[in-house]
C-alpha cells in the first residue's frame, strides 16, 4: 500500500560533506538497533510512515521542513548500511535523479542475497513509479526513488516529485505488504499541505475508467486517434479538470499500435507497459469519460497534513498518538545506539524542538 504523500518546500541545496557524513554514521546506528530488537521488516514499516520519516530526519540533524530531507536521509540510510546489507537482511537501492535509474540493476545485483527471485522487487519498483508518475497525475515529476527491501522479498518506497508551478515537492511512501492491487487505492494514508486537481486513476471510485481505459487499448489505434481528435474540437467546461488540447495523436500511434498488439488483460498490464506514460492514460480516460460515461475520479489522495497531520485541525485534527508513537520509539532506539552522551543530548534537544514546532 501507499502508506502516505507529504508536502515539502523544494530545497536546491544538499547537506555539508560533514553533516552527511555524521548523518550516515547515525543512521546505521538507528538501523542496526532497528533490525536487532525487531527486525528488518520494521525498518521497512517505518521508512513508510511519513511522521516517523521526519522525526527520523530530525535525527539525523537535516531541516525537516525542506524537500532535501527526503533525498538525504535516504542516501544517508543507503550509504550507511553499506558492508553490512546481508548481515542486516536489509538493502537499499536508487537514489536521487541518476541514481533512481540503477535501481533494477542493484536490486538485481542483491539476488544473490534473496529467497525470492528479484524480478519481483523490480517489478514493484517499476510500477510505484509508475502509478505515482501516470497513473496519479498530480503535477509532481519524480525525480528521487528510493527502494528499501529484505531478503525475503519485502519492500518500501519512498520517492518524490517536484512540481515547479507551485515550488513545492511531493513525497510518496509505499509498503509493499500492504499491496493487494497497484492500481486500486495502493496507499493508506496520504500527507499534503494542500490539495489540487488531479487525475486519480488509482481511486476506487476509477474502477470502470480502468476497465474501460484497458479495453479501449487493445482497439486499433486508428479509432482512438480519431477519437481524441474528435476529443481536441471540444470546448470543455471550465469544471473539467482533464484537456486533450496538449496531446498529439500522431505521437500516441507507435504506443497505441503497440497496446493494439500485445491486449492488455487489465489496466496495471497497460500501466506496466513500455512507452505508456502520462499522456497514454490521460487519453484513454478521456475517451472513456467523454465517449463511454466511465469517468475517473479528480479527488487528490490527501488524507493529512504535511509530517503530522496538520496545525489548528486542518485539515485533519492532528494524529497525536501515531506522532507520539514516532518520537518514543526514536528516542529508545537513540538511547541504545553506540553514540556519546553529548551526541545523545543533542539529539533529544532536536527531537523536542521538532514535536513543539509541529504540534
Amino acid at each position: 500500500m501507499r502508506t502516505g504523500i507529504a508536502n515539502l518546500p523544494l530545497h536546491s541545496g544538499k547537506a555539508p560533506r560533514w553533516l552527511f557524513e555524521r548523518m550516515t554514521r547515525l543512521a546505521r546506528e538507528i538501523v542496526i538497533i532497528i533490525v536487532q530488537e525487531f527486525g528488518p521488516e520494521e525498518v521497512l514499516k517505518r521508512l513508510s510512515v511519513p511522521f516517523w520519516f521526519q522525526a527520523f530526519g530530525c535525527v539525523l540533524g537535516f531541516d525537516w521542513h525542506s524537500s532535501g530531507v527526503t533525498t538525504t536521509v535516504c542516501g544517508a540510510v543507503k550509504e550507511g548500511i553499506k558492508g553490512i546489507e546481508k548481515d542486516l537482511g536489509f538493502f537499499a537501492a536508487g537514489g536521487k535523479g541518476g541514481a533512481s535509474r540503477k535501481t533494477p540493476s542493484e536490486i538485481e545485483g542483491r539476488g544473490d542475497h534473496l529467497s525470492i527471485n528479484p524480478s519481483n522487487l523490480i517489478y514493484a519498483s517499476r510500477m510505484s513509479a509508475k502509478v505515482d508518475s501516470s497513473a496519479l497525475q498530480d503535477g509532481y515529476q519524480l525525480y528521487h526513488h528510493a527502494f528499501f527491501f529484505t531478503k525475503d522479498g519485502k519492500w518500501t518506497v519512498v520517492q518524490q516529485g517536484m512540481n515547479e508551478i507551485n515550488k513545492y515537492a511531493r513525497r510518496y511512501h509505499w509498503l509493499g505488504q500492504g499491496v493487494k492491487d497497484f492500481v486500486c487505492e495502493p496507499h493508506s494514508a496520504v500527507c499534503c499541505d494542500s490539495k489540487g486537481d488531479v487525475l486519480n486513476m488509482v481511486s476506487c471510485e476509477s474502477d470502470k475508467a480502468r476497465t474501460v481505459s484497458a479495453e479501449l487499448s487493445r482497439e486499433r489505434p486508428e479509432t482512438l486517434l480519431k477519437e481524441i481528435k474528435k476529443l481536441q474540437t471540444l470546448d470543455m467546461p471550465k469544471r473539467h479538470h482533464t484537456s486533450a488540447k496538449d496531446i498529439n495523436p500522431d505521437r500516441l500511434y507507435k504506443i497505441f499500435l503497440s497496446t493494439y498488439e500485445r491486449q492488455p488483460e487489465n489496466f496495471e498490464r497497460l500501466l506496466g507497459m513500455e512507452g505508456v506514460g502520462p499522456k497514454t492514460i490521460r487519453a484513454l480516460s478521456l475517451i472513456s469519460e467523454l465517449v463511454y460515461g466511465a469517468k475517473a475520479s479528480h479527488q487528490d489522495p490527501v488524507r493529512y497534513s504535511f509530517a503530522h497531520g496538520g496545525k489548528d485541525g486542518y485539515p485533519y485534527p492532528v494524529d497525536r498518538e501515531t506522532y507520539d508513537e514516532s518520537i518514543e520509539f526514536l528516542r529508545k532506539a537513540v538511547n541504545q545506539a553506540r553514540l556519546g552522551v553529548t551526541e545523545k543530548v543533542k539529539i533529544f534537544q532536536g527531537l523536542d524542538r521538532h514535536w513543539k514546532t509541529s504540534t
